[in-house]
């Protein structure tokens, strides 16, 4: 509800004379007795039986509220004992704040505008050591372990931690953000693949951590629903900014997080109630805005508003007047109380009512300015953690408030300035030491030193206790699996013989070497096959049966298609994870499994198949996120290419995936053309990531044109060639003539090149071999690597790229066709020994069939042949009355539309 919504139902309540009071003080003191005899869980159901009362007696329809009253959700009578010493963890937190504080002031003293953040870990610096204390368990009895998603502009607070910790030396803490000086340095965020021992998962870009942590607690149950796992009672904690909420991927999946009951997953979101330049609702609240949308969602959800020095004043607030002002008040004007002295507090917060100024008039004006909010109070977040740790049956969020920079001072503390905050003067410096009770003199100040108390020190000797009653360090990250074995040689000798002449697309050969795999006694079992929502798009249905669709509920309903053979069989020992109308829920499937072998100690294998043009177009961040945390599996662009997907049109057609994945480095790329290179290219792929333990994944693109499937041809180098990215699959049959060329073809315009050869030799007198490009990627990073390394030896035997060795000794020009972007062909076209005139579908693809799209985006063999004629003649081997006639004899149009503008 809003808050001037809550404000007037708050005044609707009011008793309006002597009578309703009395009346009104008899009910509540009736719910106090039913409170004290029967506990809340009476009191709840006695209240939702009078509103169903009112409801059927009097017509009465309470308005719909989705909050709760601006205050704890756990009152100060429901809180738990604190289990520590709250003063050693205080001095703890505090060399951890001074730590982080000084690692950021530091590296901008050193190197202006380095940046870093300083203001995120100190209004969350409670929130993660009450954790870190007392909840973050590295390993449980029964061999689980906590996952921890922490907020990436938070990472000075966990270094400066794991600093204390012995774990990282200060060197590198002196290399904050530096990581190319000598010895080493600190990444600026969470960043696995530049600390693969200790980071495990990227959060910055903000709001992937969300949706990666809902999919991942999902993971965790899939893998003990199928056995694969045994429960332990692990959780996924996912530590959160409010205003990071605002991205889409933050709230587009928690209603997953309700259906499948997710009480292995705990949010905290740490709403100091700013985003980087203001408020995050400075008209609003964003605690009940977030409360309103996950109680909503059917999300347990815990507010920790109010610290312990506000318990009195609440308890004492018969009337509720003091809660009622807390809801009217709007965030931005809550920053405003955080910064001014306790004197404008007092007039502004507490005196619109004077009863409400009669309730502190106790307190004086450095008291009220000293009032802890609930995210800075230890006991409070216990309370919250406590009980989102023993909540079933659904996940919960925290909804913690605290200040933006708590503790910085005139520096910044809850101002709009101090996201950007990186530098502090010798006075605001001794200010933050002296709160904090840091022992370092005064004349050191300057250079704002680290400080790390002796391994004897009773500080040290509690933290190093804490986590090793909890199971080790965190966060850590380690490659906890086995490498697997090999897979037989005889999953893919049928692809190796291709179809005999039989139509199968690439597509129908995937799913057909993916049933294979499934069925294999080693292996199949930790095959994810994962699919948003075209299983029968892509030929998939017969896997229904095979294996069945995950559910954690299994199948409550008898399906429409039962009397098929291919019905929709759901299952909760399911292996296909189909995730519904989602790219990105199912590209989180696919980093949970891909990583399975570092964070369980499990070597799943997914395959993730979708429509090629909703991959890296739609998903590219958590693609780039999937590459930072050495995911593995492959990605399957299915009907990919700019003119297999007849009929589709625009929004539909890819001509770029491949050219988007290029910026990816530990990305392999692949269009294959054959079954029998497709059963190479995931044969090694298995090899290489999940035998030899390479960091590395793949992408692989896949379409749905029915064609005829060759054989493997017998040549030397064929698999070499399949995975280096090129070989060549077919010689001129023309063994005479004088003119030659070369024709590069990859997927489904490989069929359109050797028609073209085949116009060519018969029409033309031109002998044209075609070069199978399974991998443009692969070319351009061989190559590139062989120019870096001449460049940096150059008194050494230069490197010659694989594809210049490979056309050496190769006749006439080079023309590449295929169903992606030109640029993609013309990535290499400098390491070919020869020119190159590339062919390719720049611009938006067009609702037609298959002919008349190759038609208009010039990829067909008219169009190979033409530019092959075109090439020749630029070397002034055919002249241009040649070029002519092939227009006509062709049927081209040459005044029509150019497709990459049109």
């Amino acid at each position: 509800m809003a808050e001037t919504e809550q404000a007037k139902a708050s005044q609707q309540v009011q008793p309006t004379n002597g009578l309703e009071v009395v009346e009104t003080r008899e009910w509540l003191d009736s719910l106090d007795y039913v409170l004290s005899k029967g506990g809340p869980e009476r009191a709840g159901r006695l209240l939702q039986q009078l509103a169903l009362h009112a409801r059927r007696a009097g017509g009465i329809n309470l308005p719909f509220t989705a909050t709760t009253p601006y205050q704890n959700t756990i009152s100060s009578l429901q809180q738990p004992p604190f289990p520590g010493s709250q003063e050693m963890e205080r001095r703890i937190k505090s060399l951890v704040r001074w730590n982080a504080l000084a690692m950021v002031v530091r590296a901008n003293k050193k190197q202006e505008g380095i940046g870093g953040h300083i203001s995120t870990f100190a209004s969350a610096a409670t929130l993660y050591e009450v954790a870190f204390n007392h909840f973050f368990r590295a390993a449980t009895e029964g061999g689980d372990r906590d996952i921890v998603y922490f907020q990436g502009h938070a990472a000075p607070g966990i270094y400066a931690r794991a600093y204390l910790e012995g774990r990282i030396p200060k060197q590198k803490l002196q290399n904050f953000r530096r990581e190319l000086n000598p010895g080493g340095g600190l990444s600026s965020y969470p960043h696995p693949w530049l600390m693969p021992d200790f980071w495990e998962f990227p959060t910055v870009s903000m709001g992937l951590g969300p949706i990666q942590a809902i999919y991942h607690a999902r993971f965790i149950k899939y893998l003990e629903n199928r056995g694969l796992k045994t429960s332990a009672g692990g959780k996924v904690w996912a530590f959160l900014g409010d205003g990071e909420m605002d991205e889409p991927e933050s709230l587009g999946s928690i209603t997953l997080g309700s259906r499948e009951r997710l009480d292995n997953l705990i949010f905290v979101v740490n709403c100091n109630l700013q985003r980087l330049d203001g408020p995050v609702r400075g008209n609003g609240k964003i605690i009940q805005e977030l409360e309103a949308i996950f109680r909503g969602a059917g999300w347990n959800v815990i507010k920790c508003i109010w610290g312990g020095d506000w318990d009195s004043l609440i308890q004492n607030d018969r009337d509720g007047l003091l809660v009622k002002r807390m809801g009217e008040i709007a965030d931005g004007q809550y920053q405003k109380f955080f910064v001014e002295s306790g004197a404008y507090f007092r007039q502004n917060f507490f005196g619109t009512d004077p009863r409400l100024l009669k309730m502190v008039e106790h307190l004086s004006d450095e008291q009220l300015s000293r009032m802890r909010l609930g995210g800075h109070d230890p006991i409070k977040v216990h309370a919250a953690y406590k009980a989102a740790v023993e909540h079933t049956g659904a996940p919960t969020i925290i909804l913690a408030k605290t200040i933006k920079g708590y503790g910085l001072g005139e520096a910044g503390e809850g101002k709009n300035i101090t996201h950007q905050q990186k530098k502090l003067n010798e006075d605001e410096l001794q200010m933050f030491r002296s709160r904090f009770g840091i022992p370092i003199p005064d004349d050191e100040l300057h250079e704002a030193p680290f400080y790390r108390p002796a391994d004897d020190s009773a500080e040290i000797k509690y933290m190093q206790e804490r986590r090793k009653q909890l199971g080790g360090y965190m966060p850590v990250r380690k490659n906890r699996s086995t490498p697997l074995k090999s897979v037989p040689e005889s999953h893919f000798e049928e692809f190796y013989k291709g179809t005999e002449g039989r139509e199968a697309s690439t597509t129908m050969v995937f799913v057909r070497m993916l049933s294979k795999l499934l069925r294999d006694p080693e292996i199949g079992k930790l095959i994810v096959p994962i699919i948003p929502d075209e299983a029968r798009t892509f030929g998939m249905e017969a896997l229904f049966r095979q294996v069945g669709i995950y559910s954690s509920v299994g199948q409550l309903y008898e399906p429409v298609d039962m009397d098929t053979l291919l019905y929709y069989k759901e299952a909760k020992n399911g292996q296909i994870l189909e995730e519904g109308i989602t790219e990105a829920g199912s590209m989180c499937s696919f980093i949970s499994a891909g990583t399975a072998y570092a964070n369980h100690g499990i070597n799943t294998i997914p395959f993730f198949i979708y429509y090629s043009m909703f991959g890296f177009q739609r998903i590219g961040d958590l693609i780039w996120a999937a590459a930072d945390m050495r995911c593995r599996g492959f990605l399957v662009g299915g009907t990919a290419g700019r003119t297999t997907l007849a009929g589709e049109g625009l929004q539909h057609q890819d001509g770029h995936s491949h050219v988007l994945a290029l910026p990816v480095p530990n990305l392999m790329a692949y269009d294959p053309a054959f079954a029998y290179e497709i059963a190479v290219i995931i044969q090694d792929g298995i090899k290489r990531m999940y035998v030899n333990g390479e960091s590395i994944f793949y992408y692989l693109t896949v379409t749905n044109e029915p064609l005829p499937m060759p054989e493997m041809p017998s040549q030397p180098g064929i698999r070499e060639g399949i995975l280096k990215g090129l070989y060549r699959y077919k010689t001129s049959e023309k063994k005479d003539a004088k003119l030659r060329a070369q024709i590069f073809g990859s997927g489904t315009i490989m069929y359109e090149v050797l028609k073209a050869q085949k116009i060519l030799e018969k029409n033309y007198s031109v002998a044209a071999d075609v070069w199978s490009v399974t991998s443009y990627k692969e070319l351009y990073r061989d190559a590139n690597d062989c120019v870096r390394w001449n460049m940096l030896h150059p008194k050494e035997t230069p490197k010659v790229p694989y594809l210049t060795q490979t056309l050496k000794g190769t006749a006439g020009p080079f023309i590449a066709a295929s169903d992606y972007m030109k640029v993609l062909p013309e990535s290499i076209a400098q390491w070919v020994p020869g020119k190159m005139l590339s062919l390719g579908t720049d611009g938006f693809g067009r609702s037609e069939n298959r002919s008349a799209l190759r038609d208009f985006f010039e990829v067909d063999a008219k169009h190979i042949v033409l530019a092959t004629l075109t090439a020749l003649a630029r070397e002034n081997q055919v002249g241009p009355d040649v070029l002519e006639k092939a227009i006509r004899d062709l049927a081209i149009n040459p005044e029509k539309l150019n497709p990459a503008i049109s």
